[in-house]
């Protein structure tokens, strides 16, 4: 069967065409973040009565289906990933919707719902799924204009701004909106909209400050330095006591007074155990994830595939700049984690389906090679070599 009308290919025909330089940075984020998890974790489950390995042992435990469902998601097709993804979507909305009236509420929020075992948090799946399908609304409106693609993907926008304004989840608001725009514009989105667009979220800004009063605090928090900074200025202290190379392994101080040192923290930590140049290594390789996927969406000639992997970095890039920024103090605090280095079940698992579609993307098929590739393909095949 043909790549276009298949969901699954062969191991042996993935490998072959697998994008080997996306594989070995998600690797290395992957197991990296279990590493650095022992650094992280331990203080935080010591000063809530908890063993000290406990979120180390739950993060390597979440490290297997992470990479199970990365690879399982690599093997798609094109077209596996967009059906995936609309299955997924609709089943992360569903079960958003289901959080606002049984969820499990923890600061505020509703964002989980509690299965016993295990806590899922439906957001982070909606994520990867909205990236595909709003790629594929705009791909279709872009080849044939009686299709609506674009004001679907509007109308899907608002659902699940509305279904994470309702949690409330503004840090993942920003993130969704922010990605859906890039899409729009990689689209070609007309300047009137890119005005319009603009115009709404600066509205939709404002009314976030009026409305909900833990955002107001933290953006005056933010410009004022006054009220409780407590977390995000521990943070900053780790980071100056950490250095260029680091207290080294399990010899960091301040993390161990930092409440989120394992989640929204993790960065703090890498550089007050590792130092600064870990952290720039570690911030080079997202950088490079972004520039991978973009510099391989830009040779695909499907303009689903395009803007599919487009997407998909961009949230991915964007997640991670927001979780620095916050850790560096240069944007006020949003609570987001850092892409397979913070603690999270959820958050590993949805980033893993995420990176393998982008591989599953990315994956050289038969219609994108050279006529002279595939030529020499089949003489190798006449003659048996």
């Amino acid at each position: 069967m043909s790549d276009s009308g298949s969901k699954i290919i062969k191991v042996s025909d993935w490998w072959r065409g697998l994008d080997p330089w996306l594989l070995s940075a998600f690797l290395v984020l992957l197991i990296g973040g279990a590493v650095l998890s022992f650094a992280a974790s331990p203080p935080v489950a010591e000063r809530i009565g908890l063993q000290p390995f406990h979120f180390v042992e739950r993060h390597i435990f979440f490290l297997i289906p992470s990479a199970i469902v990365m690879f399982a998601c690599s093997l798609l097709t094109p077209r596996g990933v967009q059906r995936a993804a609309i299955i997924m979507l609709g089943v992360s909305l569903l079960l958003m919707i289901m959080t606002l009236f049984i969820g499990t509420e923890i600061k505020g929020a509703r964002r989980w719902l509690d299965f016993g075992v295990l806590n899922i948090q439906p957001s982070e799946f909606m994520k990867p799924a909205f990236v595909v399908v709003c790629a594929f609304l705009f791909a279709e409106n872009a080849r044939r204009s009686e299709i609506p693609g674009n004001l679907c993907a509007l109308i899907l926008l608002l659902v699940s701004v509305a279904l994470l304004v309702a949690q409330p989840d503004l840090g993942q608001t920003l993130l969704v909106a922010a990605t859906w725009g890039g899409l729009f514009f990689m689209a070609g989105m007309p300047w009137l909209w890119i005005a319009l667009l603009a115009a709404i979220g600066l509205t939709g800004a404002f009314f976030a400050y009026e409305v909900f009063d833990h955002v107001a605090s933290r953006i005056d928090r933010f410009f004022t330095g006054e009220g409780d900074n407590y977390q995000t200025d521990t943070a900053r202290e780790a980071i100056l006591n950490g250095g260029w190379f680091g207290q080294g392994p399990g010899e960091g101080t301040v993390k161990r007074l930092l409440p989120d040192s394992h989640t929204d923290f993790a960065f703090a930590v890498v550089a007050e155990e590792f130092g600064i140049i870990t952290c720039v290594v570690l911030a080079a390789v997202f950088a490079f994830v972004v520039m991978r996927g973009l510099s391989v969406a830009v040779s695909q000639r499907d303009i689903f595939v395009r803007l599919s992997i487009s997407g998909l970095v961009f949230i991915f890039g964007l997640q991670s700049i927001i979780n620095m920024a916050v850790n560096l103090q240069l944007i006020p605090a949003k609570g987001m984690t850092l892409p397979f280095i913070s603690y999270g079940g959820s958050s590993m698992i949805a980033i893993s389906i995420s990176a393998g579609f982008v591989l599953a993307l990315t994956r050289r098929r038969p219609e994108n090679r050279s006529y002279t590739d595939r030529l020499m393909e089949r003489t190798a095949l006449i003659h048996g070599v």
